[in-house]
């Protein structure tokens, strides 16, 4: 698991776009490109920005169940994690992934009520690679 964990993280650091699927109200899975996460823990938790009145912040307050993927387009290579996702809207949180330049989306600073982190946490996954895919826990 070791080397499977690895071989995606650098697949997952590389990436310049994410995309994060949630679920609509009528159970129906919706994708979304975004930037790649600010923050990461091996590939069990990972930190994303974006906008609190956005339509993703609204169905995963509803549905917390998510995946995130990653695609290595160079080498065909790709990952699915799945897991539950969450709002968070404390200061610490905020403080914890802001960089320098947020303010051109959210032009309050970390204060901002239109700021909020994602935070997914996986619970299994799915690798693609040469032909052939695995799953594998988290």
């Amino acid at each position: 698991m070791k080397d499977i964990e690895k071989t995606i993280g650098n697949i997952i650091d590389k990436q310049s776009v994410s995309f994060i699927g949630s679920v609509d109200g009528d159970g129906f899975p919706n994708m979304k490109a975004m930037l790649p996460p600010r923050k990461r823990e091996g590939i069990k938790e990972f930190y994303f920005t974006t906008n609190t009145s956005s339509m993703r912040v609204a169905q995963i307050r509803k549905n917390s169940k998510a995946c995130i993927y990653f695609c290595d387009k160079r080498f065909f290579k790709g990952v699915m994690l799945i897991g539950e996702m969450e709002v968070l809207e404390d200061k610490h949180s905020k403080e914890m992934i802001w960089r320098e330049g947020d303010t051109m989306y959210y032009p309050l600073g970390v204060i901002d009520p239109d700021y909020c982190v994602l935070r997914f946490v996986a619970t299994k996954g799915r690798f693609y690679s040469n032909f052939s895919s695995q799953d594998f826990p988290v």
